[in-house]
């Protein structure tokens, strides 16, 4: 029996790119099933889709984290095209995309886009993608060189072992940094990418959604790296409290007196913080451990993505 695929394309107020995706992907993957979630649009997203052939059902609760937390749960297949409705993203492009995965048993196939357009990939995306990208790949490892991006193919195991927890656009963000943290099989294709079509406008905006994710990074440092986290506060508490001690301290062997008492015990009780912020880390430090265990148990729960039939 073939690998079953779904494409699953979440969607608000896309009428006029989304016929488009749907067709585009339905001649690129004959075999797959096309879903979209409409999710709360005002537009005719919902119908258009519904003509072009796809599947469609939709999702109130709003944001596109929300949708995908849906899809995943929803719909069983061995591998998941997640791609965008604006029709930005390559369609003949996935069927590498989903042969890569089964033929190397991968879990995630990242589509790294690659454009001249400038309208396409605006600069304030680019360079909020590089930054927030960066980051996370110092923080998590490095692994992807646009984590940003809303193409991608799973695996079975991937979407039914992923927590998601995100509700609007930072659930790239979050699906980078599971893969990450259970070291899943992963890789990465450069993909060409362009502009909306006319009458499609993109939900993103720069800096508030930029912030979101940067909230969301923040995060999940201190669920997955506790002990880094609450470390580099224990370790700011420390030095500010051993910076305000010093005069206090020379004074006392100077004198034998302590004349700043309010001083002496503020630094007494930054220092006590510091350990206090380390201890806490050391703690949820086993906590994420048995977290990432049991997120690696529902992980092996799952077949691996079998190899296409030749």
């Amino acid at each position: 029996m073939p690998p079953t695929i779904a494409v699953l394309v979440p969607c608000y107020n896309e009428e006029a790119a989304i016929g488009r995706v749907v067709a585009d992907f339905k001649a690129a993957l004959p075999q797959a099933e096309i879903y979209v979630y409409d999710n709360n649009s005002r537009d005719r997203t919902a119908d258009v889709a519904a003509a072009a052939g796809a599947i469609v059902r939709r999702e109130p609760l709003q944001g596109k984290g929300n949708v995908v937390r849906r899809m995943f749960a929803d719909i069983d297949a061995d591998a998941y095209v997640l791609v965008d409705g604006d029709d930005t993203y390559h369609a003949p492009s996935a069927p590498a995309l989903v042969a890569k995965l089964f033929d190397e048993q991968l879990d995630m196939v990242n589509a790294a886009r690659k454009t001249e357009i400038e309208a396409a990939y605006r600069p304030g995306h680019r360079f909020g993608n590089v930054v927030l990208t960066t980051l996370v790949t110092a923080i998590f490892g490095h692994r992807t060189e646009d984590m940003l991006s809303g193409y991608r193919v799973f695996s079975r195991r991937f979407a039914k072992s992923f927590p998601s927890l995100s509700a609007g656009f930072e659930i790239e963000t979050e699906l980078t940094v599971h893969a990450l943290e259970l070291r899943m099989p992963l890789a990465e294709v450069v993909t060409p990418y362009k502009d909306r079509p006319v009458g499609s406008v993109s939900k993103l905006s720069t800096f508030r959604d930029g912030f979101r994710i940067l909230w969301l990074i923040g995060k999940l440092v201190k669920e997955e790296r506790p002990v880094q986290f609450f470390g580099i506060g224990a370790l700011f508490l420390a030095i500010l409290s051993l910076v305000i001690v010093k005069p206090v301290f020379v004074t006392y062997l100077q004198t034998g007196l302590v004349p700043r008492l309010p001083t002496a015990v503020l630094a007494t009780g930054l220092m006590l913080l510091a350990f206090l912020s380390l201890v806490c880390g050391l703690i949820l430090d086993t906590v994420t451990r048995g977290r990432r265990e049991m997120k690696r148990l529902a992980y092996l729960a799952q077949p691996a993505p079998r190899k296409a039939p030749q």
